[in-house]
């Protein structure tokens, strides 16, 4: 019988534990386990960074969610549109829809094409405030051009 590596993947295990700790509305642990990653010498890979992400956005830290895709940014990740989108739901979470078209802005510039449910976070929330004109002129200069 041949011998199978069944070694762990530290990261996806971790992983794992922050999505886990983010459906449970427990953002403080995911970033926790997202430390302890980080210690243990392991380089968190984009889908660790995007649980802990999306775990911020839904406990309604829309500060330290952006902290983390400025991080992903700064590491060179290149942060995907569930980054972005997990972002723009955390501005609107906490009335930040300047940051979200600036959230929408970047997307643009790293040439990601943005989801239905991007646009629909980003629209509903600038309705919301009175500015859903403005935030449909601006996706529309974004995609098509001035």
């Amino acid at each position: 019988m041949r011998d199978v590596n069944l070694e762990p993947n530290v990261t996806f295990i971790y992983s794992a534990g922050i999505s886990a700790c983010g459906n449970g509305e427990q953002w403080q642990r995911a970033l926790s386990l997202l430390s302890t990653l980080r210690e243990a010498a392991a380089v968190p890979d984009l889908v660790s960074i995007n649980a802990a992400i999306s775990a911020c956005e839904k406990g309604r830290q829309w500060q330290k969610s952006l902290s983390l895709l400025r991080d992903a940014l700064e590491s060179m990740l290149e942060p995907n549109v569930v980054s972005y989108s997990a972002g723009i739901s955390a501005c609107r979470h906490g009335d930040q829809w300047q940051r979200a078209l600036t959230l929408v802005r970047g997307m643009r510039m790293a040439r990601l094409e943005p989801s239905v449910i991007t646009i629909t976070l980003g629209s509903a929330r600038a309705r919301q405030v009175g500015n859903g004109s403005k935030f449909c002129c601006f996706m529309t200069r974004c995609w098509l051009g001035p």
